[in-house]
């Protein structure tokens, strides 16, 4: 548990992804407009994209064995090959400002994607590259999670709030609820064999706080 090296990147590190069979990390620099390609075996950089917007948190697709990133000053899901580490695709995401958190369901083909512009959860059709629906979400969402097993999808929102959706089918989704909690959470992650969802909070009653908040799943609401 040391240190072995640092890796100098762009500007405000935001999210990262791992592609397994290509033992390559993908690291979004959202302000620096960039993402840096780590190959982990050397444990150093190989590429950086360059892009003409803020970039969002990206993800890993297992099935389709690409990269996703959100270019979220233009309202764009952009596609990497990581064969050949290329951006192969570029997509709008319609009624979506602000694309910057993103969840992945690779069995059915679809991204999650939180837009903190306008404060929707966009579902998008991987195979069509197209958004299909939009619900509300609290305001300020940010880190958002897919739970496989209850078809759930849960976003930490800034405001004080986790939106809760549910996946009735790949192409019909409905909210739960906005359940609240405190304000500023804005990541959270769900353990898929217990579906507990933790989340970090930075402040209890609007004052410095450092800690760690678990929460059951309610299945039988």
């Amino acid at each position: 548990m040391k240190v072995v090296k640092k890796l100098p990147t762009e500007k405000k590190r935001d999210g990262s992804t791992y592609a397994g069979p290509s033992h390559k990390l993908y690291v979004s620099d959202e302000r620096g407009k960039a993402g840096a390609i780590v190959d982990v075996t050397k444990d150093t950089i190989i590429k950086t994209l360059h892009f003409d917007s803020d970039t969002g948190m990206p993800q890993y697709d297992p099935v389709a064995r690409k990269v996703y990133v959100n270019l979220q000053d233009q309202n764009i899901f952009a596609v990497i090959d990581p064969a050949t580490d290329e951006v192969v695709g570029r997509y709008p995401v319609g009624r979506c400002r602000g694309n910057h958190g993103m969840a992945l369901d690779p069995e059915h083909h679809r991204a999650f994607l939180s837009c903190e512009g306008n404060n929707l959860m966009t579902v998008f059709d991987l195979d069509k590259t197209q958004p299909i629906a939009f619900l509300p979400m609290a305001d300020g969402p940010d880190v958002i999670r897919f739970d496989s097993g209850l078809d759930r999808i849960y976003a930490a929102c800034y405001s004080g709030a986790i939106s809760v959706f549910h996946q009735d089918d790949p192409n019909h989704y409905r909210k739960l609820e906005d359940f609240p909690v405190q304000h500023a959470v804005h990541s959270l992650v769900v353990d898929l064999s217990t579906h507990r969802i933790y989340t970090p909070e930075q402040e209890e009653d609007h004052k410095p706080a450092a800690r760690m908040v678990v929460y059951d799943a309610v299945t039988n609401p």
